[in-house]
């Protein structure tokens, strides 16, 4: 490669890896959306989650009447209380059914992971296949490297509107009292990854093509090789 291809490959390469680091924090992190149900009573504990791809989380927090409009749901989560965590796979057992409607949580739950262990596959090898490009006469990697890292993108924002859907459903299940939600930072950092991937591995797939002719009566074959 030349040395601005190379300065262009690993300006982009930087920008990928920020993008891989968001996305393996929001696939670990168990904060993509935050459900509280309503406050019917007061000076007692109400329950509040907080799950991401793999458990969910449970506070018990202490509801005072002068710090929450009656309205309003239990919370905010960032209240002091008990707090316990569990892996969805306690569900599917039938361990905690009163909290989610099992067999919708479970299809979407089971789905969204899947979907991220495929963004970070496709993260990963793309890595490598960059690593291996800065050898010499191996830099024919960068366009399948450019291919894996937007379909990693792809990937991760599929699973995102996988998560989406499964909150929508919870709210809108009889058979939960969640009344409120909103999306926290594992699925901002998950929005994020999306949009660095993405567009970066779409430049990494153009700078990786090769030189297009200078004039208009110079072909593919007759321009000059890169060195």
């Amino acid at each position: 490669m030349s040395e601005a291809k190379t300065f262009k490959v690993r300006v982009t390469f930087a920008i990928i890896l920020i993008g891989v680091a968001l996305m393996f924090t929001a696939v670990v992190t168990d904060h993509w959306a935050v459900l509280s149900p309503k406050v019917e009573e007061y000076n007692t504990t109400c329950e509040a989650a907080h799950f991401g791809l793999w458990r969910i989380c449970i506070k018990r927090i202490f509801m005072e009447e002068n710090k929450m409009d009656k309205e309003q749901g239990c919370g905010p989560i960032s209240l002091p209380g008990e707090h316990n965590c569990s892996y969805f796979t306690h569900f599917v057992s039938g361990e905690s059914t009163e909290i989610f409607q099992v067999s919708t949580q479970r299809e979407y739950s089971i789905s969204a992971a899947a979907i991220a262990i495929f963004s970070v596959g496709f993260s990963i090898i793309g890595t490598i296949c960059v690593l291996l490009s800065f050898r010499k006469k191996m830099d024919y990697l960068l366009r399948p490297a450019a291919m894996f890292y937007t379909f990693s993108g792809l990937c991760i924002i599929i699973s995102v509107e996988v998560m989406r859907q499964s909150v929508k459903k919870m709210i809108a299940s009889d058979e939960t009292d969640w009344i409120d939600y909103h999306y926290s930072w594992s699925f901002a950092c998950a929005c994020a990854s999306f949009v660095l991937l993405f567009l970066c591995g779409v430049a990494l797939l153009l700078i990786s093509l090769p030189r297009m002719p200078q004039n208009p009566w110079e072909t593919c074959m007759d321009a000059e090789p890169e060195h």
